[in-house]
């Protein structure tokens, strides 16, 4: 007698995870407000360079609806590839609440992902380092790291993803603990707030996926 049919999960849409196999690699879009701080950080990502021909990173200097039109008009651009996931990254800075607030929506109702900042980039610099619950000015921002570093802050560095990397894993904490003590989410009121950590820990995950066997992508916990 053949043995009975059992239900399979493939029926429903998708399939078991099959033991030993890895996750695809994901291809990443990420769309900076900024032309170089942003960029400089995650261009020296080790994890993103890990994936380096799946990232595409571009800086652009735009406002944050600027921003996502742009991140549309490169995703709709026939000789790229699909992406599996598009950020786009923007602070809060002096632009109108209007444009803050409708920079996010926006993004969010094409499916975009928002690693945003409020007030400034510098904040996620700074949960590196200590927790901050009150807002402050972009310029305390730059005193505050300089105390913090023993050097002064140079906001264009290309050095900042290495002398904060042994300190990220308490940098995601803090920002999570910072939106957690919020009662609701509303970036352009949440100061300070920032959601970087996001795309941190994306990029994290992507990049242990895609490690070779045998090997894992670099922890930064």
């Amino acid at each position: 007698m053949p043995p009975k049919a059992s239900k399979s999960r493939a029926g429903y849409g998708y399939q078991e995870r099959q033991v030993g196999t890895r996750e695809p690699k994901k291809r990443f879009l990420i769309v900076c407000e900024g032309k170089k701080t942003e960029p400089n950080y995650f261009h020296a990502f080790r994890v993103a360079k890990q994936i380096v021909d799946d990232v595409d990173l571009e800086g652009k200097g735009f406002d944050p609806k600027s921003l996502v039109e742009e991140a549309d008009r490169i995703k709709n651009q026939q000789h790229r590839a699909v992406y599996d996931q598009i950020w786009c990254v923007f602070d809060r800075d002096d632009f109108d609440p209007e444009v803050f607030n409708a920079a996010i929506e926006m993004a969010r109702s094409r499916g975009y992902r928002v690693a945003y900042s409020n007030e400034a980039f510098e904040l996620w610099y700074l949960l590196h380092f200590e927790y901050l619950k009150s807002g402050i000015s972009r310029v305390e921002y730059g005193k505050k790291l300089s105390n913090c570093l023993g050097r002064k802050y140079e906001k264009n560095s290309q050095e900042m993803y290495e002398i904060l990397l042994d300190k990220q894993s308490g940098a995601i904490k803090r920002a999570k603990t910072l939106l957690d003590s919020y009662p609701s989410f509303s970036p352009i009121n949440n100061n300070p707030s920032t959601t970087v950590h996001e795309l941190v820990l994306e990029l994290n995950q992507a990049s242990a996926n895609n490690a070779p066997r045998g090997k894992s992508g670099r922890s930064s916990s």
